[in-house]
């Protein structure tokens, strides 16, 4: 198999300079795009898991269950990748996430996926977690192509008061909203409201990045009624997975509701994998969990949902990844997007609606600056694939002195990563190897910065 080193792909499907386009097609989808945080590959029902999830049952039983969607082991990252169709090694946001205080964002250069919608005629709006940069007003999500806003700026809120390290981070349309409630039924209510809005004129993108369930675990008390057989954080969990569902669950009721269901598109993911697995959260039969590169941390429950378009009870074990989002979608909202930079996403409605292979002979799973991982076929190689994530408290990265721990998996034969193949493979390692090395050899080096000295929290998030 022949592998090119640096997929570049090219959207001449006609960003700046964007030009709006009228909508040509009545086939082009509204677009739902819902994002869990810290949710646990197994803490589905359609897993098998012990948390109740009807709501997304019914989407992923309704539609494809993606049971080979990538993403990365944090949140930044997974969310720079599914904005931009690129690795988040391209723009330097490829280790930890953006602190509250850092002073940078995804960069403006980047073209963002709500740009190329909004550009095709497009009503956009975020109603949940941006984490992706507030320093300065042109790092928010209205001016970055979203027509609303509503929600947090920073990951790891509290979910009642709305604050983080004693500021509070609540905002609609980028200003400060003083709205009281449990995040998770505020994005719901936004949300529905959102879409029952919309004019049937034109095609809308809504996307949900929920802040549930990542910690702090806090839910209200009628959540936890179905768990009283579990302990500590991990009933907690189950209840705000139970309150996601029904917020999903509402959302999907306004489409069906408005009429619409037939001409909506709903896609489900998770950030990464779940964290502290087996205590917390659980990943199931996969290895590790949140900030690794082994499948727990990167290999999600996801799902897409069309009603009439894809077919009910489907399932993509082909592997794809949270980049191939951005070309995919606006091709099908017929966006009319010169790309200036080379995506690494590629189309994968084909791989989805008819079972059509990966468009990718390999994809990056990250690369730092100690380590990484890429799969090409059923291989997978690990370099540090503990250490996916790096300084999570912002410091300064660096490469180890240590030696690296290289680890060869086959996939399809060992989807669980028991037996390390590296010693009788090394030609297999090698080959591998030097794709991670020319993926890292064009990396940006990482933003991440620790907390500046004296730096003091604002009121709120996002004011000076």
């Amino acid at each position: 198999m022949r592998i090119a080193l640096l997929p570049a792909l090219l959207l001449s499907f006609g960003l700046p300079g964007i030009t709006r386009a009228e909508p040509e097609s009545a086939t082009r989808p509204n677009i739902v795009f819902l994002v869990a945080d810290d949710l646990g590959w197994a803490d589905v029902g359609w897993h098998k898991g012990e948390i109740q999830t009807p709501h997304l049952d019914q989407l992923a039983h309704g539609g494809a269950r993606l049971e080979s969607h990538y993403v990365l082991p944090v949140c930044s990252p997974t969310r720079a990748a599914l904005m931009t169709g690129r690795y988040p090694i391209r723009h330097g946001l490829q280790v930890g996430v953006v602190r509250p205080w850092a002073q940078y964002g995804l960069p403006l250069e980047e073209q963002l996926i709500s740009q190329g919608l909004k550009s095709a005629g497009y009503t956009t709006a975020i109603c949940g977690k941006w984490h992706l940069g507030h320093f300065q007003p042109a790092y928010l999500p209205t001016r970055r192509g979203f027509d609303h806003q509503y929600g947090n700026y920073n990951g790891a809120i509290d979910y009642n008061t709305h604050r983080r390290d004693g500021g509070f981070d609540w905002h609609r349309d980028d200003k400060v909203c003083r709205d009281e409630g449990y995040s998770t039924h505020l994005m719901a209510r936004e949300a529905v409201n959102f879409i029952g809005k919309q004019s049937a004129s034109a095609p809308f993108f809504l996307y949900v990045p929920f802040n549930a369930v990542h910690a702090p675990h806090q839910v209200p008390a009628k959540y936890l009624e179905p768990y009283a057989h579990l302990k500590g954080q991990r009933k907690i969990y189950a209840g705000m997975v139970s309150a996601m569902d029904e917020a999903i669950g509402q959302i999907v009721g306004e489409i069906d509701k408005k009429g619409v269901r037939k001409q909506t598109l709903i896609v489900f993911t998770s950030d990464n994998g779940g964290p502290q697995p087996g205590v917390v959260t659980s990943n199931g039969p996969l290895r590790a969990g949140k900030a690794t590169l082994y499948e727990g941390g990167i290999r999600v429950a996801a799902c897409a949902n069309w009603q009439g378009v894809i077919s009910a009870q489907s399932e993509v074990t082909e592997p794809i990844h949270a980049v191939d989002w951005y070309p995919t979608l606006l091709k099908l909202a017929q966006a009319k997007v010169e790309q200036k930079r080379p995506l690494d996403g590629k189309d994968i409605w084909e791989t989805i609606v008819k079972g059509k292979p990966t468009p990718h002979e390999h994809f990056l799973l990250n690369a730092t600056p100690n380590g990484g991982a890429v799969r090409a076929g059923d291989w997978k190689l690990l370099v540090n694939g503990n250490r996916a994530a790096e300084n999570p408290d912002g410091a300064e990265v660096s490469a180890s002195t240590e030696a690296a721990s290289v680890e060869l998996f086959h996939l399809k034969n060992d989807p669980y990563e028991k037996t390390n193949l590296a010693a009788a493979n090394p030609a297999k390692v090698k080959e591998l190897q030097a794709i991670l090395d020319e993926y890292a050899k064009g990396a940006v080096a990482p933003k991440a910065r620790p907390k500046p000295p004296g730096f003091k929290t604002p009121k709120v998030w996002g004011e000076s």
